[in-house]
């Protein structure tokens, strides 16, 4: 079965992350269907679309939008599937709800053609409240706009977190990056605790 424009896929694992293990119990960190940071954002693709090309193949490993395998309530409160959903444990993605993957054969993410995703830096603002450096990241996954390594600005509010594999990065379209810095010797990789237990 095939779809003329959309991948269909399939989440690895639940909908939802929200439980971790803690010795031998299982601890539920969210019951809330709503709230998007617990939304799982990994799939599995189980077919590609019948119109046009792509560097995708089925068995990829893809990162999706929050919204793909996410629950809803209606106006009258009854729980409801996202519009992506097909049936039991499959889903309708469009090329623009994809943001990276990873072969299967391979183990290194890769950035789709106009994103990155950007690992942020530790503040060294002694007067902040902020553990983090606003608008500025290192570079972990590239579409080849700009390298792996190097240290950007971006543009306010162009950046959506993610974890991935137990990193907090930010997805950033390509085309808000908008500086290269060159290294002062103090940039520090910021990862939070919560990041590192998902």
């Amino acid at each position: 079965m095939r779809s003329v424009y959309n991948y269909i896929i399939k989440p690895k694992g639940q909908r939802y992350n929200n439980s971790v293990s803690v010795g031998e119990k299982n601890l539920i960190l969210n019951t809330e269907i709503y709230n998007h940071q617990y939304v799982n954002r990994e799939a599995e693709i189980i077919s590609l679309p019948s119109v046009g090309s792509s560097e995708l193949n089925i068995g990829d490993t893809v990162i999706v939008h929050h919204n793909v395998f996410r629950r809803w309530h209606d106006i009258k409160g009854r729980e409801r599937n996202s519009k992506a959903f097909y049936k039991e444990n499959m889903y309708f993605v469009s090329e623009d709800q994809v943001f990276a993957y990873k072969q299967q054969q391979d183990y290194n993410w890769r950035a789709l053609k106009g994103f990155c995703f950007i690992k942020p830096i530790k503040s060294v603002d002694k007067f902040s409240t902020e553990e983090e450096q606003p608008l500025m990241g290192i570079v972990k996954y590239t579409d080849g706009s700009v390298n792996v390594g190097d240290l950007v600005g971006f543009r306010p509010n162009s950046e959506y977190e993610f974890v991935i594999d137990g990193q907090k990065l930010y997805r950033v379209y390509s085309h808000f990056i908008t500086i290269k810095y060159e290294y002062q010797g103090n940039e520090e990789e910021y990862n939070p605790s919560w990041a590192q237990s998902s």
